[in-house]
């Protein structure tokens, strides 16, 4: 089959599937953006979207929906521009529904199958929006402007052949007409290559080396924020440390925001709530160590001794399973994203998202006891390698979805 791929930050969730559908014989094509800078071997065709501004006060709710749909404008004319000038039909597209880059592709290849990526479904009620008090709590705008921000999304599964959401608490976020076309199938973890690892070692900024068996705690974020607990888990940091005093704590995350908004008169939230609680921390113990290569995630989590990972009802992390596949003790917040994987006691803990006495108390505890939970990170690899197995589970499910297309 000819299959295109569309993505304006190719590979993203296709890392895997993109060339494995090439090495199954298929002619794999991928339509990306100008401004991607991945890399991949796999031929590009790229187009240019210099997104016009956008009046807040002429399109009020469907401001989302104009700046997705604008893209989507731009792609369909480089996918006409493929028809037209070389002849390219494909007969299976393969694209992310988050930008609007599917929209209007049925419009120039109608007799393609259009498959989509349904990471996350909107909601006013149920799910971020209002979750975390703090910041603010769901008043009947915010519901409104929530469900606004879905149009494009709706109108992206609407006109595909069949969605793909990688948990089944994303596929849930879909509302039921929507859900009904949403497949369940994760992306993947390659559990080959992330595995315990008892000689692993990273070596932090400073020059300490910490090793498997060190006591080590770790928390991974793209960037450090309140959607990922990030103001949680360092009010909870004083309580550890004053517990564990030979306890190493390891921050992963750049200054940024990806989810929500940035802090007023600041770019991001990491110096917001470290300064909260600096006066209580022995900074000597605790490294931030910024954005780091996949390798070192990787032996991070081959190292730690308990892993943190907490989240607002949201997209689920890649980075949690990874730490389940490399055998880590994970911590995760008792949000439904989380609790679709884990079970307390079983193969990790849960604790409430807000509890900060609560995950300081848990989070010491794994730290002082990592015998009597070892077997809760050798669980955690065994969900991860049963259910979310990139070459034996997920891999296959969606190469089969797709073949069975043509």
């Amino acid at each position: 089959m000819k299959v295109l791929f569309v993505h304006q930050n190719f590979p993203g969730q296709f890392l895997h599937l993109a060339p494995e559908l090439r090495r199954r014989g298929h002619q794999v094509l991928v339509l990306t953006d100008v401004g991607n800078t991945q890399d991949t071997d796999l031929p590009l065709v790229r187009y240019r979207h210099d997104a016009p501004a956008v009046d807040p006060a002429q399109t009020r709710l469907g401001r989302k929906y104009t700046t997705m749909s604008d893209r989507g404008v731009t792609v369909a004319r480089a996918a006409q521009k493929l028809r037209q000038r070389d002849g390219y039909v494909p007969d299976v597209i393969i694209g992310h529904s988050g930008w609007g880059e599917t929209l209007f592709l049925k419009e120039v290849w109608p007799e393609a199958r259009l498959v989509v990526y349904a990471e996350f479904y909107y909601r006013g009620t149920g799910a971020d929006v209002g979750f975390d008090p703090e910041f603010g709590a769901a008043g009947f705008d915010q519901v409104m402007i929530a469900q606004g921000r879905a149009a494009h999304l709706a109108h992206a599964i609407v006109h595909a052949d069949l969605a793909v959401s990688p948990t089944e608490w994303q596929a849930d976020t879909h509302p039921g007409l929507l859900r009904t076309r949403v497949q369940v199938i994760h992306d993947g973890v390659d559990t080959d290559a992330v595995t315990p690892d008892a000689a692993a070692f990273v070596d932090l900024p400073g020059g300490r080396r910490i090793t498997a068996g060190d006591e080590v705690l770790t928390f991974v974020n793209r960037n450090l924020e309140p959607y990922r607990g990030y103001h949680i888990f360092m009010r909870a940091l004083p309580g550890v440390l004053g517990a564990r005093p030979d306890a190493q704590v390891v921050i992963v995350g750049g200054e940024g925001v990806s989810y929500g908004a940035a802090p007023k008169d600041r770019t991001g939230w990491k110096d917001v709530f470290l300064d909260e609680v600096r006066d209580r921390l022995d900074m000597s113990r605790v490294h931030f160590i910024g954005k780091v290569p996949y390798q070192t995630f990787r032996a991070l989590m081959q190292v730690t001794r308990v892993h943190a990972y907490l989240t607002y009802p949201f997209v689920l992390s890649w980075s949690m399973l990874e730490a389940m596949s490399a055998g880590a003790v994970v911590v995760g917040s008792r949000t439904a994203p989380v609790s679709e994987v884990i079970t307390d006691g079983v193969n990790g803990r849960l604790v409430d998202f807000f509890d900060v006495a609560g995950w300081a108390a848990t989070l010491s505890d794994c730290l002082a006891r990592p015998k009597a939970f070892a077997h809760l990170g050798a669980a955690a690899r065994d969900t991860v390698v049963g259910r979310y197995d990139l070459r034996k589970v997920c891999l296959p499910r969606m190469v089969a979805l797709i073949e069975s297309l043509d």
